[in-house]
């Protein structure tokens, strides 16, 4: 008979939030496997638990996927661990889910904390209707792509972002969204200085200019006000601000005029189209 896969949630930050049912099954199990065997480690030492460790990442999932489920069905019971909240949600452990359902083998979640759920709610932005987008990809065209394809989209956006990639990922939101739109950056969640930061795009790229970002970030955008239902897209989609300021110059328009109509477009201030075409 196999063993069973567990999804164990961990703490995103205080480690008091682990649960009563997440020690006993950490406790109980024959091998946990995790992204970051140091840090779970850590986590294990503060509780007294020892466990084997495996590690399990995007860089060795396909080989030690099949381990672990070698593994399981010779009957043991294996816990998977992200570094921190839900495993398998902008994570390697979703391979492993599909895989133990093809083998027919049983999986279940010890649930716990999201991060992504943990910032939406603190956002002060609708939770009726919502949607999760994880990390953008770091190809400038993919990531354009991506934004475009849900500007319309009247959900509440959810994204994870590295502090590394913080700026430019709000400068590509202002332009594909406008500067209008509001947005909840939350950092440190659980922790001592957490932080939400209840702002526009325009004045969150702003702040990021002068302030350097730290740690990591979930970014709860609001949805789009009025959008229409299959609605066509428009001919600049895909396009940068500065690409799409240089087409309309192609087509005749002065520089002022082709910034003017760049910011009816997409619906952002004049200074900001001006501002982002001539720091190119």
């Amino acid at each position: 008979m196999p063993g069973t896969l567990y999804l164990l949630a961990t703490p995103i930050g205080n480690l008091g939030d682990i649960s009563v049912r997440a020690l006993e099954i950490l406790k109980s199990s024959d091998l946990i496997a995790c992204e970051d065997t140091r840090r779970t480690l850590g986590l294990l030492n503060h509780f007294d638990i020892h466990k084997p460790l495996t590690s399990y990442h995007e860089h060795n999932k396909k080989s030690k996927g099949e381990y672990i489920c070698t593994l399981l069905g010779d009957g043991k019971n294996i816990v998977l661990v992200s570094d921190a909240g839900t495993p398998a949600i902008s994570d390697p452990g979703e391979d492993l889910v599909k895989l133990c359902i093809e083998k027919d083998i049983p999986v279940t979640s010890i649930p716990g904390p999201v991060a992504g759920i943990n910032a939406l709610i603190l956002s002060g932005l609708s939770t009726k209707r919502f949607c999760f987008e994880g990390f953008l990809s770091v190809n400038n065209r993919h990531r354009t792509a991506h934004l475009s394809s849900i500007k319309n989209d009247s959900h509440t956006l959810i994204f994870y972002e590295a502090p590394h990639k913080l700026r430019q990922t709000l400068k590509d939101m202002a332009n594909t969204f406008g500067g209008s739109r509001k947005i909840a950056i939350v950092r440190e969640l659980t922790k001592v200085h957490e932080e939400i930061f209840r702002t526009t795009l325009e004045e969150a790229c702003l702040f990021y200019t002068e302030n350097t970002p730290r740690g990591e970030y979930v970014l709860i955008i609001e949805g789009a006000q009025d959008s229409p239902d299959n609605s066509e897209p428009c001919w600049w989609d895909g396009l940068s601000v500065i690409e799409h300021v240089d087409e309309y110059i192609s087509r005749g328009e002065d520089k002022k005029s082709a910034i003017k109509l760049c910011a009816s477009d997409r619906n952002m201030q004049k200074r900001d189209v001006y501002n982002l075409y001539h720091k190119q």
